[in-house]
């Protein structure tokens, strides 16, 4: 359904650094960096068919989070849902929500895990537990 995700950045160093480290545990590579014809700067992760965006925002303006809004990525085991969290945490991620683990609910059995970046947009990691 998806082609994209994006979110802003007002530092796309510190970015590339947490997101390097972080979407590395999922296995993506390091950022494909680019540069528009605006002059701000991208960053594109591409990973299982999937691309995630940072940006400096085109308008020049200072870069916000969604408030109500969280960007969940899949993992393959409860392990990779605590190191995402732990790798994000060293990198200037903030912990948020219940500490990482499992939750029972009408979804089925969900092990997660969230954080805020370092420009405050809310992840998730995810693995559905069989």
């Amino acid at each position: 359904m998806f082609s994209h995700v994006m979110v802003g950045t007002n530092d796309i160093e510190r970015s590339m650094r947490f997101y390097d480290a972080v979407l590395g545990v999922l296995g993506a590579g390091a950022a494909l960096r680019n540069a528009a014809s605006t002059g701000h700067q991208r960053l594109f992760y591409r990973h299982d068919g999937g691309t995630f965006c940072v940006t400096e925002p085109i308008d020049g303006g200072a870069a916000t989070s969604a408030n109500g809004g969280t960007i969940g990525f899949k993992c393959d085991s409860a392990e990779q849902v605590r190191r995402f969290h732990e790798v994000a945490v060293a990198r200037g991620g903030t912990s948020i929500e219940d500490p990482p683990g499992l939750r029972q609910g009408q979804l089925g059995s969900l092990y997660l895990a969230y954080v805020r970046d370092p420009d405050g947009n809310k992840l998730c990691a995810l693995f559905r537990a069989p």
